[in-house]
């Protein structure tokens, strides 16, 4: 017989190990009980609604110390609301049935319980080892997955992407669960195409669907062979497996492609296609950093099921992930104006492939001298030495010796971010769409993009502003070359411009148009899914900007993804060479691609910069107010309070006055960036440092996407 010391070390060992919770359908029966809300759950767990959901229908568990704290929530909610009268249903054998077993306190086993449909698949349970240790294994549990909402296209019906686990459980959009047999590449290939249902339609009638996205956690990537992080100097700074990898090989053995990027954190597996039907994958690998921090905040430590849920709202409401953010926002501009479309071919009466009208076509474009980076072959084979334009994105600190005694006893320095300006920029805006003709001593048109060298240093405007016409908000000193919007505006504000040479194109159009509405619908949807909508007065307003970030975490990492995709794919327009070996004048990946459009860049960052200085002048008329510094889309005043009401303008109604920054979620509208003392901003400029880089506390990043 065992000892009473036997006895109490085994009770101390069951003691000491991980919580076990209540099965899914008792957690959420539990929470029903006591009349608490998923939502509110989630707040108070501080993470996700779709989170709790994953919880209560058994596809995933919380971690320390989430766990500890939901075992005590369920524990109580246990002692208060006992089930009463529930037996166990056990499922016919003949067919697989939902199974609901009763939880009556801490003492209850644990029973696996699925109370969503039927299942899809009832694989073989897999080995332990192949789970992570965070998600405990349940042997015999079926894959099941929620009935999809009706697909916009019967060819995609479990959505866009999944995120494939280590025990071969993929995560689609919308809760859908599928099993993904693959243990090698290839065959994940192969089901993405054949089996899984995953896929996107296209966003232009002339345009391609989406490939299906594969995104594979680090077991995942160890299970298919690949090394969980890419080690090595090597492997580390070109980011791609080495050309005599296995898996390499493996993929070439079974006659798949990689483009010129390799096997690197986004790769992108192919075939030529047949006919009509493209045969593509694009794999996402995020312990290889394929969803980068700043652009996805806090994603790649999510549960799978979320990161599909955060994926998933991007390809639906933006475009599937293709690469970086930058990618991203690039790839869209060319989804919704696809370079060709069928046009029928008279001789022949065959279809054929044409240029479609208002794309930017299908072959690469030499800029204008002046629109060029120093180190393009354009520059560099024809020695051009006529300048270069510099339509840069502001970065203005006013002198310290312009400040007023009033300005410095101000207590507080407030900073206002002017929501997505780069998108704003881009609504309605003319560019060239054919190569650029070389004019001399031409008439000024303000409806004609291009570039003019014109000299506009005799234009004097109030010292306290920034010069409209340079980044660094000085003050010209002779002719230099300015894109058509920055010279449009010194016409407005009253000035003779002559140019005196100009590089213009003839055929121009609205490029950006179905860019920009396309993400300003998404990023209104995914600020109102956070509580911040278009109805709200400016109290409201700024009380929910203060809380939005921590309604949904997986809303806020989605928000975050679509202002860097702005961002980002203006950047993308003028990609610069990478890399130790590259040599000025050669050609680099990026000029091969009809998309490194550096004019089209200069013309949305030249209106952004030309808003933000018609804002600051009517500020200034208005309210008698200079800013302190500008950067980018962000503004410091000094004010008397700490909030944005203090110092906006408003009309005698308490509407905002028209002209100024005011306060809204709509693109080009303002929001509040962050408020610190007026004694710590005066010291930050006079140590000749921009305060609107810190004014929230951190090191803001001037990103434009190069």
């Amino acid at each position: 017989m065992a000892s009473e010391e036997e006895l109490f070390a085994n009770i101390d060992a069951l003691l000491e190990e991980e919580p076990q919770l209540p099965p899914p359908a008792e957690r959420a029966r539990l929470r029903e009980a006591a009349g608490i809300t998923q939502a509110r759950l989630a707040t108070a767990l501080r993470t996700s609604t779709q989170t709790v959901k994953n919880y209560e229908n058994g596809r995933s568990e919380p971690k320390s110390p989430r766990l500890e704290a939901y075992q005590r929530l369920l524990k109580g909610w246990a002692a208060k609301y006992p089930a009463h009268g529930a037996t166990a249903v056990v499922p016919a054998p003949t067919a697989p049935q939902p199974v609901a077993r009763t939880f009556t306190g801490p003492a209850a086993p644990e029973t696996p319980a699925v109370t969503e449909t039927a299942p899809v698949r009832a694989p073989a349970a897999p080995d332990a080892r192949e789970r992570p240790a965070s998600r405990p294994v349940t042997p015999g549990r079926p894959i099941v997955r929620k009935s999809p909402k009706p697909a916009a296209d019967s060819r995609f019906p479990h959505g866009p992407l999944a995120v494939l686990d280590g025990d071969g459980t993929a995560y689609g959009t919308d809760g859908i669960v599928l099993h993904c047999p693959a243990r090698t590449v290839p065959e994940l290939v192969d089901w993405a195409l054949r089996e899984s249902g995953l896929g996107a339609a296209k966003l232009n009638r002339h345009g391609k669907d989406s490939d299906p996205l594969i995104v594979l956690t680090a077991s995942a990537a160890v299970k298919l062979g690949l090394p969980e992080r890419l080690e090595g100097h090597e492997q580390r700074r070109s980011l791609r497996l080495p050309a005599d990898h296995p898996v390499v090989k493996q993929v070439t053995k079974a006659k798949w492609q990689l483009t010129q990027r390799g096997f690197g954190p986004w790769a992108r597996i192919y075939r030529n296609a047949q006919g009509r039907e493209r045969q593509c994958v694009q794999l996402a690998i995020l312990s290889w950093d394929a969803l980068d921090e700043r652009s996805w905040p806090g994603v790649a430590d999510m549960e799978p099921a979320d990161i599909a849920r955060v994926l998933g709202v991007y390809a639906t409401r933006v475009i599937t992930p293709r690469g970086s953010t930058a990618v991203s926002g690039l790839e869209l501009m060319t989804a919704l104006r696809p370079p060709t479309k069928a046009v029928q071919d008279p001789a022949t009466g065959n279809w054929v492939p044409g240029h479609n009208a208002g794309s930017l076509g299908t072959e690469p474009m030499d800029p204008a001298p002046p629109e060029a980076t120093p180190e393009h072959p354009v520059v560099v084979n024809t020695g051009w030495s006529g300048g270069f334009l510099n339509e840069e994105a502001y970065q203005w600190v006013r002198p310290v010796d312009l400040l007023s005694d009033e300005e410095c006893t101000r207590p507080f320095a407030v900073g206002l971010d002017l929501n997505t300006a780069f998108l704003a920029a881009a609504a309605r805006l003319v560019v060239g769409l054919s190569a650029p003709d070389h004019f001399h001593t031409v008439r000024f048109n303000p409806k004609i993009p291009g570039s003019w060298l014109v000299d506009l240093s005799h234009i004097e405007l109030d010292p306290r502003l920034p010069s409209p016409f340079t980044p660094d908000g000085t003050r010209p000193t002779g002719p230099a070359w300015y894109q058509t919007h920055t010279v449009a505006y010194a016409q407005e504000l009253g000035y003779d411009v002559h140019p005196v040479e100009a590089f213009l194109r003839r055929e121009t159009g609205a490029y950006l148009d179905p860019w920009h509405d396309r993400l300003k619908t998404a990023y209104l949807d995914t600020l109102a899914d956070l509580g911040v909508t278009r109805d709200l007065d400016d109290r409201q307003f700024l009380a929910a900007m203060e809380r939005h970030k921590q309604v949904d975490p997986a809303m806020a990492a989605v928000l975050a993804a679509i202002k860097a995709t702005v961002k980002g794919g203006v950047g993308k327009l003028r990609e610069r060479p990478q890399g130790r070996s590259y040599r000025e004048g050669e050609r680099w990946p990026a000029l091969e691609r009809p998309t490194w459009r550096p004019d089209i860049r200069a013309a949305v960052i030249s209106k952004a910069r030309v808003n933000m200085h018609r804002k600051l002048t009517n500020m200034a008329k208005m309210t008698g107010l200079f800013p302190l510094a500008v950067l980018s889309d962000c503004v410091v005043y000094p004010s008397p309070g700490e909030s944005p009401l203090d110092f906006l303008p408003y009309a005698a109604s308490g509407k905002p006055q028209p002209g100024g920054f005011r306060l809204g979620p709509t693109p080009g509208l303002a929001k509040p960036e962050g408020v610190q003392s007026m004694l710590w901003t005066v010291d930050l400029m006079e140590k000749g440092l921009n305060p609107a880089r810190h004014i929230k506390g951190g090191d803001a990043v001037l990103d434009e996407g190069e």
